[in-house]
C-alpha cells in the first residue's frame, strides 16, 4: 500500500512537470519493444520540444524537447511492473528536406511501481533514465526511432541491477 501511494504522487508529480510546458505544441509516442531480461515493455508519452537550435551548421544543429511517458513493463516470470519518467533530451538532427535523420540523448528521472523487472532489481523506487536513440523526423512532423532506455538508482542503494528496454518508437504531432 505505502508503494502504491509513493506511485500516485510521482505521477501527480510527472502531470504538474507536463504542465508546465503544455505552452508549446505537444506530441505523443508510443514505443513498443523488450528487455534483455525478454520482458515486453510498452510506452506512451507526451513530448514538447524546445524550439530552439544551438551550434547550427552546414550539417545540423542541436534541439532538444521534454519527455513525459507511462511504462509498462510485461514481464515473463514475477509480476508485472509499471513506470512513470520525464527527461529533458538533447537531441542532434541532420539537415534534409523532408526527412531529417536525428540522434538522441538524454538523461531523467522516473519511479517504478515495484523494485523488480524480471530479474532485476532496484533498490529504490527512484531510478535514472538514460537514453540513446536514432531515427528519422518527416516533413509532417512523425518520426520513427530506434532507442535504447536503461533505469538504475546510480548506486544510491543496493540492489542496484538496473534493466535495459530496447524498442521501436511512433511519434505523431497532436
Amino acid at each position: 500500500m505505502f508503494l502504491m501511494k509513493k506511485f500516485c504522487m510521482a505521477a501527480l508529480a510527472a502531470i504538474s512537470l507536463g504542465q508546465c510546458y503544455t505552452a508549446n505544441a505537444m506530441d505523443a509516442s508510443l514505443s513498443v519493444g523488450h528487455t534483455g531480461q525478454s520482458a515486453m515493455v510498452y510506452r506512451l508519452s507526451l513530448q514538447s520540444n524546445w524550439d530552439k537550435n544551438w551550434a547550427e551548421s552546414s550539417v545540423g544543429h542541436i534541439t532538444g524537447y521534454w519527455d513525459t511517458g507511462f511504462t509498462h513493463w510485461q514481464a515473463d516470470k514475477g509480476e508485472n511492473n509499471n513506470t512513470l519518467s520525464f527527461a529533458p533530451v538533447f537531441r542532434y538532427e541532420f539537415n534534409g528536406d523532408y526527412i531529417k535523420p536525428f540522434i538522441d540523448i538524454g538523461i531523467g528521472v522516473s519511479v517504478f511501481q515495484h523494485l523488480e523487472v524480471e530479474d532485476q532489481k532496484f533498490g529504490t523506487a527512484f531510478n535514472f533514465e538514460d537514453r540513446i536513440g536514432a531515427g528519422l523526423h518527416f516533413g509532417n512532423g512523425q518520426e520513427v526511432a530506434l532507442r535504447v532506455i536503461h533505469y538504475s538508482n546510480g548506486g544510491i542503494r543496493e540492489p542496484n541491477e538496473g534493466v535495459e528496454a530496447y524498442s521501436l518508437n511512433y511519434r505523431i504531432p497532436l
